[in-house]
C-alpha cells in the first residue's frame, strides 16, 4: 500500500469532523476507545471504505460506516455524507429522582443510591 492510498484512523476521525483534535482522536485510541472492524486500534491504523469505526466518547457509543476518505479536513455539511452513522438509538429515561418537599437533604445512603441508579444507564 503506497502512502497516498494509506489514511489513519486518527486523521480520519479529525477530517470528517467526529474529533475536535487529533490529539483527542490519537488519546482515544490509545486509550483503547476506538474500535476499527471491531479490534482496538492504534492511531496510526489504516482507514479503507466499507469499514466500520466504533467511538466510545465518555458515556456515548457511536457507530459509523466508513463512506468516503478525505484528503484534508472538510467543512461540517460535506464531512457528514462521508460517513454513515449507525449509532443505535437509545431512550430517553427520566434519571431525575424526586423526594417529597421538606424531607431536607438526602442521606448518604439515598445518596449512593441515587448514584447507582445513574451509572446503571
Amino acid at each position: 500500500m503506497s502512502d497516498s492510498e494509506r489514511h489513519r484512523i486518527d486523521t480520519w476521525l479529525k477530517h470528517v469532523c467526529l474529533v475536535k483534535h487529533r490529539t483527542d482522536a490519537t488519546e482515544a485510541c490509545r486509550g483503547g476507545h476506538v474500535k476499527l472492524n471491531g479490534q482496538r486500534v492504534k492511531p496510526a491504523a489504516p482507514v479503507r471504505e466499507g469499514d466500520v469505526v466504533e467511538l466510545y466518547a465518555g458515556e456515548r457509543f457511536r457507530k459509523f460506516v466508513v463512506k468516503g476518505i478525505p484528503d484534508r479536513q472538510q467543512a461540517k455539511e460535506t464531512a457528514r455524507t462521508m460517513y454513515i452513522d449507525e449509532t443505535p438509538v437509545i431512550e430517553k429515561i427520566d434519571d431525575a429522582v424526586f423526594r417529597e418537599r421538606g424531607a431536607g437533604r438526602p442521606t448518604k445512603r439515598e445518596r449512593r443510591d441515587a448514584d447507582k441508579f445513574k451509572r446503571s444507564y
